[in-house]
């Protein structure tokens, strides 16, 4: 756990590469993994956990939690999940009442002795910081998850995390959006199907955002941002559009300055409006 988090400005190029990739898996089954990847470019985590709850404001209760997805390390006796899927667990679980109060994005910071509403300590746990985002009756939560046995989280990792977070909410509200639209249509699993809609769903908001910000790109310098926002490296976009590397650098360059950002590192940035 050597790993320390960077401050905002100190933010690693390499860190918009993976966050590419993130932002193209949004609603396929990649999309937990490559969140565990890209926080880790920064900071070790051992597990994420995605889940959207529910919540009865009438009944100050949350009525249903979805497990969405998770990646990374296995739970363990000592590394319990901070995701109430059981009934049971709603009405007293350390995060509930947190989570019900929540009117705006928050972090909250449970240490490895959890305590429910009843005071009484949850063993075996794990150090966890969850990132919540609330609209309407829908929660969406991310939990991250260190084994008691590491250190807890800095306050400077809390401080980088928090910032993180106004990537991670957005993107992970919409991938909940899209489970829950495909468990209504079919009950199943996501398909590459799917997962070639959200490809086409990225081109339009892709072609979305420079509309709003009156830019026009040429057939090229659409189709290389395309393809790097889906995550494909400088060799695969040239492979894939018959030209050469420099060419590709080239486009993305050219891009960036149509743009207003700073290098092809920050195309993923301005997707998503951050």
């Amino acid at each position: 756990m050597n790993r320390r988090a960077n401050a905002k400005d100190e933010v690693k190029p390499h860190i918009y590469l993976e966050l590419g990739k993130l932002v193209s898996s949004v609603g396929d089954d990649m999309f937990l993994s490559n969140m565990h990847q890209f926080i880790n470019t920064s900071l070790a985590v051992s597990r994420v956990e995605l889940s959207e709850w529910t919540v009865d404001d009438s009944q100050s209760a949350v009525t249903d939690v979805q497990l969405l997805g998770y990646a990374g390390t296995e739970l363990n006796p000592q590394m319990q999940t901070v995701c109430p899927t059981r009934a049971r667990h709603r009405n007293d679980h350390p995060l509930v009442k947190r989570v019900l109060e929540a009117n705006d994005d928050l972090l909250i910071h449970l240490n490895a002795r959890m305590k429910n509403n009843k005071d009484t300590s949850f063993s075996g746990t794990s150090h966890q910081c969850s990132l919540v985002s609330r609209k309407a009756n829908r929660c969406c939560v991310i939990s991250l998850h260190r084994p008691q046995a590491d250190k807890d989280y800095s306050l400077q990792e809390l401080s980088f995390l928090k910032y993180l977070s106004e990537t991670l909410l957005p993107l992970s509200v919409r991938h909940a959006s899209v489970h829950r639209q495909y468990r209504v249509k079919s009950g199943g699993t996501l398909t590459s199907s799917l997962a070639a809609m959200e490809h086409t769903q990225l081109q339009r908001e892709f072609n979305e955002r420079l509309s709003a910000c009156d830019v026009v790109l040429s057939t090229r310098e659409r189709q290389a941002c395309l393809e790097f926002l889906a995550g494909a490296t400088v060799p695969e976009i040239a492979k894939k559009l018959c030209v050469k590397n420099s060419s590709i650098e080239t486009y993305l360059k050219r891009s960036a300055a149509k743009l207003g950002i700073s290098g092809r590192h920050g195309l993923a940035k301005w997707m998503i409006g951050a």
